[in-house]
């Protein structure tokens, strides 16, 4: 395995990441215990979860994840083997049963926190996140911005306060955005500047070669800013395995459970993963191999967060760490980039 650090820090990292949101609905705590443990005798020290996981959310298992974690924690006594991420909840998606009060400001920032910290027991939380903007703007696959009616004020000088206060008190080390647009990361960058308050490390969006957005301008401050990328759906919720190739109808993959993740299953979506299926072949690798490495290989990405619901997969998207794509693999997926740009933004 691979290490680096969380940009503009001393926290290594490794650069394949465990997520963690089937812990509580796909996976038992038993096969969520064994999946930490596996990933951590592979190597891996980073573990990604969040306050509103297990996924979809819902009341009944909002926080779940945390809690397995927490268990594990607690059984297993391991915590300074691992850098630990979570993140914060925000408003425009009708959590309301996570808080009352979904917006971001002193009191529901530390709120979050303490209460990710019971879950997951521990004192202290190694990168904190923001799930998504607190504002209405384009996330979670809309490709358009459109001015809406929206209260938001920019509080962003506010909600670093908040994070500059948690993290003298211990309680948590890092943060980073997710979900976030060019202008957020921005924003969050000139008021830390500023005003002299914590610097995002991170930002976690999608990336894989079914959504290469992340490229037309994040990259671009990525290097500029020193902010490192936190990629999720690498393998676009098991698209990029190649198993619906197969004619197999899996019903309890995630794409077939939660229909609501549509942006993975477009027809464009399905002739790419065709084409980039041919190009693993023609060059002696799986797809899965092929489209985790080249993630993985992106100079902003920081580390690839991966999930599986078994240790067999788990094991393959882990075992990837080891493949170098040629520069004539990478000219072929770029054409097939230009063929079909981003189908699953």
């Amino acid at each position: 395995m691979n290490y680096t650090f969380l940009p503009n820090t001393e926290t290594q990292v490794s650069e394949i990441a465990l997520g963690t949101m089937t812990f509580g609905q796909q996976n038992t705590e038993a096969e969520g215990h064994s999946q930490i443990d596996f990933a951590l005798d592979s190597g891996i020290n980073f573990i990604d979860t969040a306050e509103m996981y297990s996924v979809p959310a819902q009341k009944d298992t909002s926080g779940s994840t945390e809690k397995i974690i927490g268990t594990w924690l607690k059984k297993s006594g391991r915590r300074g083997e691992i850098v630990l991420a979570t993140k914060i909840a925000g408003p425009n998606r009708g959590l309301e049963f996570i808080r009352d009060d979904l917006s971001f400001n002193a009191e529901t920032i530390r709120i979050s926190v303490e209460k990710s910290l019971q879950r997951l027991q521990t004192d202290y939380i190694d990168l904190y996140q923001l799930h998504w903007p607190e504002r209405k703007t384009n996330y979670f696959g809309q490709r358009s911005f459109s001015l809406e009616e929206d209260d938001w004020n920019d509080n962003v000088h506010l909600v670093l306060q908040t994070l500059q206060q948690l993290i003298s008190e211990g309680k948590i080390k890092h943060i980073g955005v997710s979900n976030e647009t060019p202008w957020g990361v921005m924003r969050f960058l000139e008021e830390s500047k500023k005003h002299n308050l914590p610097r995002i490390s991170t930002i976690q969006n999608p990336y894989s070669l079914l959504n290469r957005s992340f490229e037309q301008s994040l990259a671009e401050i990525s290097h500029y800013e020193n902010v490192g990328l936190l990629a999720y759906s690498p393998l676009a919720f098991g698209v990029l395995s190649g198993k619906f190739l197969t004619g197999e109808a899996f019903p309890n993959a995630r794409i077939n459970l939660f229909p609501r993740f549509s942006r993975y299953n477009s027809d464009n979506a399905k002739k790419a993963t065709v084409l980039y299926n041919q190009i693993a072949k023609d060059n002696g690798l799986t797809l899965t191999q092929m489209s985790l490495a080249f993630v993985r290989e992106q100079f902003f990405t920081t580390s690839s967060i991966i999930g599986a619901t078994d240790l067999n997969q788990l094991q393959e998207n882990i075992q990837t760490h080891q493949i170098k794509l040629t520069q004539n693999v990478i000219d072929a997926i770029n054409q097939v980039q230009e063929l079909y740009p981003n189908p699953s933004p």
